[in-house]
């Protein structure tokens, strides 16, 4: 089986300007999703999709391969991760390249483990799921949400939970925003990451960071910190 990285890093970041490259720690934040695919030593190529040429020197850089551009069509606002991984395996099938699957990183997922990459696509390959996808669980139950109307009056999406006590609810997850594992022919056929045959690993929410904004950006670089302390005072015990 050949298995393929995906790190799709356009240029035109809108929210958060160059931030596919901004400094992470001392180095640019994409190297960090490219060598967890390398550590995980799952992949026969690392490639990056972008429409960028500093991004792709950067990303030579740090070993990951640039063997097409991205198109302008999908280097836009609007196009979605799903129309930037059927055009980079279509580039590839038109080069005679094929692969049975492959992961879809994101180039900003610093927090990432070579250690969850292998959890998921053993978990795919057991259950022959389409496509398996770490969450994390939400902080507080989503059953509970309120919401503000026009006139500044505060409400509850759901008036009947409001005497239902919070560990009575089920257990909500959301997307951890850091990784697509899939099966390519499959969903190439479906033409969506999310199927009826979705299969998931769950992450600690101290895992996870989305990155919007500048408050994302400290959070993320408090969350890598405290993990890099565990992870040595574990390798200090372990000695």
């Amino acid at each position: 089986m050949r298995k393929l990285a995906i790190i799709p890093a356009r240029g035109g970041s809108k929210r958060l300007p160059r931030k596919n490259i901004k400094n992470f720690m001392g180095r640019p934040i994409l190297s960090y999703p490219i060598k967890a695919a390398f550590n995980s030593s799952l992949f026969d190529e690392v490639m990056v999709s972008t429409d960028d040429e500093e991004i792709a020197d950067i990303s030579k850089l740090f070993g990951a391969k640039i063997p097409m551009f991205r198109s302008e069509k999908n280097s836009s606002d609007h196009a979605t991760t799903i129309d930037v991984i059927i055009e980079v395996l279509e580039n590839y099938r038109k080069k005679g390249i094929n692969f049975t699957h492959a992961c879809c990183i994101y180039p900003t997922a610093a927090l990432i483990s070579p250690y969850d990459l292998k959890k998921a696509y053993s978990k795919m390959i057991k259950h022959e799921y389409v496509s398996v996808i770490p969450v994390t669980p939400f902080s507080y139950p989503i059953h509970r949400a309120l919401m503000i109307n026009s006139d500044g009056k505060l409400n509850m999406q759901k008036q009947e939970n409001i005497q239902t006590r919070t560990q009575d609810f089920p257990q909500s997850y959301h997307d951890a925003g850091q990784f697509y594992w899939f099966d390519v022919k499959k969903i190439l056929k479906e033409k969506n990451l999310f199927t009826s045959n979705t299969g998931s690993i769950i992450l600690p929410e101290h895992n996870v960071q989305d990155i919007d904004n500048e408050s994302d950006w400290k959070m993320a670089e408090m969350k890598f910190k405290l993990l890099n302390q565990y992870h040595e005072t574990k390798n200090l015990l372990a000695a």
